[in-house]
């Protein structure tokens, strides 16, 4: 159990009452918890997963592979069907788990590891040589994690985008959202859309009430904690078209077969709950979690979530 606090009286006692219940081991303060490490500094929280990194390299053999700078090719199109079935897809589907429990602390694969997981029922040769390549762009980028600053603000911001119909096998499109307090990224989500968009605002839109929802969340849990936000959350999102259905009252006839995504984000904007705003593509982070990017790309998002490349780095300042 990790427990955390701002007040060490409290902890103190919360675990004086534990140990009176149960047999426990204070191991001290946080350094490894189930394949996370932390490290402590007077400017901030850093957070990896680079132990578990390194044994999965181990594990499957990469760990003397030749690193790549991007998980996933940028024309990447993979399909059902492409190779050959694999003889053992249990490798393959251990391999995909994994990297899943790795995108705790790795956004940056999230898209990749999502794209493979739709092939985990027949798993061909094609798919664990993509798998292979994120493995490898792990290899160059160990001590990448989540910085989390000691003075942040309050400001809550999240970014959603789309990738209109990029599934190959479906035609459905992508959701990406990242949600950021502060300077510090907390959530994040590479998902495909249950239905097919006939748009790209539409596909937008149903990333954007996707985002909507986990603000919500997110505006509940503040609550729990006593936590009073003085602004509104704001949602940035490049689509013109989404942005202005969800902020105009008049209800337009080919928007109707999303009524329930266009009622439920435009509610959330009356009431104060979140403020939309437009921001170029080129800055949208929410790329980072719906398609293939260049290698420049990656690192220019990955800054902009104030995401580190190891924990010298932070403690260099």
């Amino acid at each position: 159990m990790a427990i955390g606090g701002n007040n060490l009286d409290l902890i103190q006692d919360f675990k004086t009452y534990i140990s009176s219940c149960f047999k426990i081991k204070d191991l001290g303060p946080l350094k490894y918890f189930l394949g996370l490490e932390t490290h402590n500094t007077p400017v901030g929280f850093y957070i990896s997963q680079r132990k578990y990194s390194l044994d999965l390299l181990i594990d499957t053999g990469l760990v003397g592979s030749k690193p790549i700078k991007s998980p996933i090719d940028t024309n990447s199109k993979l399909t059902a069907y492409q190779g050959n079935i694999l003889s053992d897809p249990l490798t393959y589907r251990r391999l995909i788990g994994r990297l899943m429990y790795l995108t705790i602390t790795r956004p940056d694969i999230t898209y990749s590891v999502n794209t493979l997981s739709r092939f985990m029922q027949k798993p061909t040769d094609v798919h664990l040589i993509a798998a292979h390549r994120i493995l490898k762009y792990i290899k160059g980028t160990l001590g990448q994690g989540l910085y989390y600053s000691a003075t942040n603000n309050l400001q809550v911001e999240a970014f959603c985008d789309s990738d209109w119909a990029s599934c190959m096998d479906t035609r459905r499109s992508v959701t990406g959202f990242c949600i950021k307090i502060g300077d510090s990224l907390v959530s994040w989500k590479s998902k495909k859309q249950k239905t097919v968009s006939r748009s790209s605002s539409e596909a937008e839109y149903r990333a954007m009430a996707s985002a909507t929802s986990e603000l919500a969340w997110m505006q509940n849990l503040f609550h729990e904690l006593q936590i009073k936000l003085k602004q509104p959350m704001r949602l940035f999102c490049d689509n013109q078209a989404a942005i202005h259905i969800a902020t105009n009252p008049v209800f337009h006839e080919r928007t109707k077969h999303i009524e329930l995504d266009l009622h439920y984000t435009r509610e959330k904007v009356e009431q104060g709950m979140i403020k939309l705003a437009h921001l170029k593509s080129e800055d949208q982070p929410g790329d980072l979690l719906t398609k293939p990017l260049s290698v420049h790309r990656i690192q220019h998002l990955l800054h902009k979530l104030n995401i580190v490349s190891n924990y010298a780095q932070l403690a260099g300042g």
